[in-house]
């Protein structure tokens, strides 16, 4: 078996011709804000990797999933990033049926445009946010004739300028001065919606992650899924949920992006036997971590314990990415690095896998909490 065959066979089974794709163009073409990676994406059905087959899509397993992100991460580092929240999005939306009023419609009209359309999601979420759960509103919705008006930003916000829909949690101010969560669905064209560059770092840059800023959108109410008064508990289980597809995809992505590092190495028969093969070990470390998760998911084995061990399972393979890039980049050696952009390139943004939330500062005393019974707490 040659190293990352699996991922690359599973990138091939369910998005065929994709791989071939991206591999024909420049790696530099494919990482500039002008890459043609995300519509390669959307021609190849990538947004369809996790709707469901009765919905129109390709209706990956989690594990065939994390396959096929490693591999994106290996080829396309900036698109694996981008459409991480899109793959995200399509996750949570199997979940606000049992919360929302009116969530199976809309999870069904979301998940049909998707299929039909090939269209992106781009998110709205908390990720990225100090302090703040996954699912913390960014935007806040105020009631009007009709709707609501919603204001608010969020920065960075992938795939901003390619974005078919926009999904995001959102704080509903009603008129008693009560405060409510919901979940906003618009296209992505809705007057208000703006976008505002915000990346200003090379790495990365051909995720499309700037600011995206509503300004008194109005939405109507089919486009707002309002969660019950009584919905403390199924918060928290759609809050796990989410961190559990969360975490899992960001470990899956940067996975990939440290194993084309290991590639080159192995390509260039850098270092000796014993140091080439305990880089692949790291990487296949990473890949068992990340797919145990995947098979958690696909055995329903969810809630607080199964979100705990997909934070720490983050923790664990971004420890692996930065050993396994920082060798990988010292046995490529000095001369390969002045010479090939693309080594620096791929070990600077490897090194974005720790700024994803939480932290794992921020999370210290959460997780010494659970070891001594409590549930984890993400702040």
């Amino acid at each position: 078996m040659k190293f990352l065959q699996h991922d690359y066979e599973a990138c091939e089974e369910l998005l065929p011709g994709l791989a071939d794709r991206l591999s024909a163009v420049p790696f530099a073409q494919l990482e500039s804000p002008e890459s043609p990676a995300i519509a390669l994406f959307k021609e190849y059905g990538g947004t369809n990797l996790l709707v469901p087959r009765e919905y129109g899509g390709i209706g990956a397993s989690a594990l065939e999933a994390v396959r096929v992100i490693r591999a994106l991460g290996s080829l396309a580092p900036s698109l694996a990033v981008a459409t991480a929240m899109h793959h995200f999005s399509i996750g949570m939306l199997f979940s606000v049926g049992p919360l929302y009023e009116s969530g199976a419609s809309l999870r069904t009209s979301v998940l049909d445009v998707v299929a039909k359309n090939r269209s992106l999601i781009a998110s709205g979420y908390a990720e990225g946010r100090s302090g703040h759960g996954i699912l913390s509103p960014t935007v806040e919705a105020r009631e009007t004739a009709g709707g609501y008006l919603v204001s608010g930003s969020k920065k960075p916000c992938s795939l901003a300028r390619s974005m078919d829909l926009l999904t995001a949690s959102v704080a509903l101010r009603g008129h008693d001065g009560e405060n409510a969560m919901g979940l906003l669905v618009l296209p992505a064209d809705t007057p208000g919606i703006s976008v505002h560059d915000f990346w200003s770092t090379f790495p990365l840059v051909a995720a499309e992650s700037h600011e995206v800023r509503l300004t008194d959108v109005f939405a109507g109410a089919e486009h707002i899924l309002r969660a019950p008064a009584n919905a403390a508990e199924k918060l928290d289980e759609l809050n796990e949920a989410g961190v559990i597809w969360f975490q899992m995809i960001v470990a899956a992505t940067y996975t990939g992006v440290a194993g084309a590092l290991v590639d080159l190495v192995l390509r260039n028969r850098r270092g000796s036997a014993a140091e080439r093969a305990g880089l692949c070990l790291l990487v296949e470390s990473a890949t068992a971590l990340v797919e145990g998760v995947a098979r958690r998911i696909m055995d329903e084995d969810l809630g607080n314990d199964c979100a705990a061990v997909s934070l720490f399972t983050r923790f664990s393979v971004q420890s692996i990415i930065t050993r396994a890039v920082a060798q990988a980049v010292e046995m490529l050696g000095g001369m390969a690095f002045i010479t090939s952009p693309k080594i620096a390139y791929l070990a600077s943004a490897a090194q974005a896998v720790v700024f994803h939330p939480p932290s794992r500062m921020s999370m210290s005393e959460a997780v010494v909490d659970y070891y001594t019974g409590k549930p984890l707490f993400f702040s």
